[in-house]
């Protein structure tokens, strides 16, 4: 919740700037949101097929989980995209408005997944390692206790952290153009996923020999570089 509300917030503040429509950018936050959360929760329900038909009562975890971010925000732009065309709003310029939000929420939505267990990093013995001690987490998404793991939620959120400075650093630099701020943000994050999966201890969808989210990595890095090259053009 608190990843959400703060992105959103940060995404107005930022219309602002630009002259875009405030109470437009909340309607379309709010349809954001909502999408996001549908589209998070599906995909954990494809991935994790198996488990859900071996017992359906773990149907409820679908409650309490947030989901895979790879299908939120599938979801998102694409429910984003439909809402900008029915208004006649400047799509890449929204776009750029809450890019640097996603990677906002997503810093606060890792620490989440850090506090919960969940998104657990594969053992290790280095320095910086952290160790589960609560059965409640156990419980809950499988995470190992008093085994060290590599923390692979805060390695996602310094990494978005960082995106998120470069991002607001770099977004008036050199020659800009609508939809740079996003669709970088979209190759940025696609690197350091498919990067970060790598250290990721807990069970995935499996697509050949890469996780789900590296799938859709390989997907979406090409994809921005493509359309950085358009709208650069354009």
């Amino acid at each position: 919740a608190a990843a959400y509300l703060l992105g959103l917030q940060f995404a107005i503040k930022r219309a602002k700037r630009v002259g875009l429509d405030q109470n437009r950018v909340m309607d379309l936050g709010i349809w954001i949101i909502i999408s996001a959360l549908v589209g998070a929760k599906l995909l954990l329900l494809i991935v994790e097929w198996d488990t859900f038909t071996r017992d359906w009562r773990e149907l409820m975890t679908l409650a309490r989980s947030g989901g895979v971010f790879y299908g939120g925000l599938i979801a998102a732009v694409s429910v984003a995209l439909w809402y900008l065309r029915r208004h006649r709003m400047p799509m890449w310029t929204v776009t750029d408005v809450f890019a640097p939000g996603i990677a906002l929420g997503h810093v606060i939505g890792r620490l989440g997944c850090l506090f919960a267990g969940c998104c657990f990093g594969t053992r290790t013995d280095v320095p910086w390692a952290i160790t589960f001690k609560s059965e409640y987490a156990a419980q809950n998404v499988g995470t190992p206790l008093n085994v060290p793991l590599h923390p692979a939620q805060l390695y996602e959120a310094g990494a978005e952290l960082l995106i998120l400075i470069f991002l607001l650093a770099t977004e008036r630099k050199g020659r800009p153009f609508p939809g740079r701020t996003f669709w970088g943000y979209m190759f940025l994050y696609g690197v350091s996923r498919f990067i970060i999966e790598f250290y990721r201890g807990d069970p995935r969808g499996i697509v050949g020999p890469f996780s789900t989210s590296q799938f859709v990595s390989l997907l979406i890095v090409p994809l921005s570089l493509v359309m950085l090259y358009m709208l650069s053009r354009r």
